[in-house]
């Protein structure tokens, strides 16, 4: 589904990404770990097409969407979560998700809203508030419904448990797990390194901008590992 090559990437002088490898299969969630800083929400930003590469690849079943503007990489397929979850102030929790459906390629999207809605029926209640008037972790599942109705066949999300009750992180990492099922692609970065390992396939982990592990999340010793060097 995605293959990322020899990513190298900058901001101004400081090379932030420096040749970072990896693969994705399609129904998995590929998770990307690391302390703060050393470019997991650069490389997120890269593939969705928000930074350009200095270097590399980025291809997406089979097209080459290296440096492509946001809108073209959303229409081969790929949408992020942001880390921030950009929810248009002005909108209502509807019409936020209604913008979804501009992205999606297929038709049904009556139907696929309608489903998302009864997969967070907290938004279903509070569909006609603007959407900047729900808590944080409301947001965050906004920012999630939003792509779950374009229907993308690979999900890049940023940090989705940051400052949410425990309640909310259960409800955030079951829709993930829902889009797993229904067959896509999810790249996560997540700092709740037990949360996030409970929903991936495989992992990287960076560190100063490289990846210095690779492992599965089922194997106790790839987590023992990836335990160890996240903490020092």
């Amino acid at each position: 589904m995605l293959q990322v090559n020899s990513l190298h990437s900058h901001y101004g002088l400081s090379h932030v990404l420096q040749g970072i490898d990896f693969s994705l299969e399609a129904g998995e969630v590929f998770g990307v770990f690391g302390r703060n800083g050393v470019g997991k929400t650069t490389l997120l930003k890269n593939i969705a097409g928000w930074v350009k590469p200095t270097s590399g690849s980025i291809i997406a079943a089979g097209t080459d969407i290296t440096g492509k503007e946001p809108d073209a990489v959303n229409r081969a397929g790929i949408a992020l979560v942001p880390e921030d979850r950009r929810i248009f102030p002005g909108l209502s929790v509807r019409e936020n998700m209604e913008l979804g459906l501009l992205g999606r390629r297929h038709d049904g999207g009556q139907a696929a809203l309608d489903a998302v809605f009864d997969r967070f029926p907290r938004l279903k209640e509070r569909e006609k508030q603007a959407g900047t008037t729900l808590s944080g972790g409301e947001q965050q599942m906004l920012a999630i419904a939003r792509i779950m109705v374009a229907e993308p066949q690979i999900v890049l999300v940023d940090e989705p448990s940051e400052g949410l009750a425990p309640m909310i992180v259960a409800e955030v990492f079951a829709a993930i797990r829902q889009m797993r099922d229904e067959g896509k692609s999810v790249v996560l970065v997540e700092q709740n390194i037990h949360e996030a390992l409970s929903v991936c396939d495989r992992f990287i982990v960076i560190e100063r901008g490289q990846v210095v592990m690779t492992g599965h999340a089922e194997n106790g010793t790839d987590q023992a590992k990836l335990l160890e060097i996240v903490s020092v």
